[in-house]
């Protein structure tokens, strides 16, 4: 038995998780679960995240929830992946924005474009402020690569590559060639294909049980 276990829905947000422990090369364990079943309401999982939803990982006695707090969290434990920028080093800062810009600005962007108010809410009271800003944001990060922090390939290319491929097939991002680009060599990554392949077996394998 592996000390970390992902607790997963294939495909879903928890896919994120999946492709950084690819990337980490550490061995894990998966916890395959089913939106369709309520496995993720039941009071045994609700122990594990309250929220009942995915992902969740433990890695021995700690939980960790959030894919974001996850990736970084794996990112820390384990520096010899090199998927880190230790603390100490002023690349750090930038790390940390973009591993925070994923949830409260990409996700929270493309879900507001998939789902409008009746309303138009003032900017001020956003998050993110505006789809076009974190669009234009999004672009000048990508733009110098290969990565995000240039040549690095880290946690924060997980979190940021993963919203950029979703919110493009879901037509929630733009199909700027800049998107296209970075999605593109992030997903000839090795692990990224290997993630991407397991999800694809489990979903198929959850197909036919059903």
């Amino acid at each position: 038995m592996a000390n970390l276990t992902l607790y997963h829905v294939a495909p879903s947000r928890s896919s994120v998780v999946l492709w950084m422990l690819e990337e980490l090369g550490e061995p894990y364990d998966l916890e395959v679960m089913s939106f369709t079943k309520d496995d993720l309401r039941t009071p045994d999982y609700l122990k594990i995240n309250p929220m009942g939803k995915v992902p969740a990982l433990k890695h021995g006695d700690t939980i960790v929830t959030e894919g974001a707090a996850i990736c970084t969290y794996l990112a820390d434990a384990f520096p010899q992946a090199k998927l880190n920028v230790p603390i100490g080093d002023p690349r750090r800062g930038p790390y940390l924005k973009w591993l925070f810009f994923g949830p409260s600005c990409v996700e929270a962007a493309i879900a507001d474009r998939a789902f409008p108010r009746a309303g138009e809410a003032p900017r001020r009271a956003l998050g993110y402020g505006d789809h076009e800003s974190v669009m234009n944001v999004l672009s000048e990060g990508v733009r110098g690569g290969p990565y995000l922090l240039g040549e690095q390939f880290t946690a924060a290319d997980v979190v940021i590559g993963s919203g950029i491929r979703w919110g493009m097939m879901f037509k929630g991002i733009p199909e700027r060639p800049e998107f296209i680009a970075y999605a593109k060599r992030l997903a000839e990554r090795p692990a990224a294909k290997r993630a991407t392949a397991k999800d694809q077996q489990l979903k198929a394998a959850a197909e036919a049980a059903a």
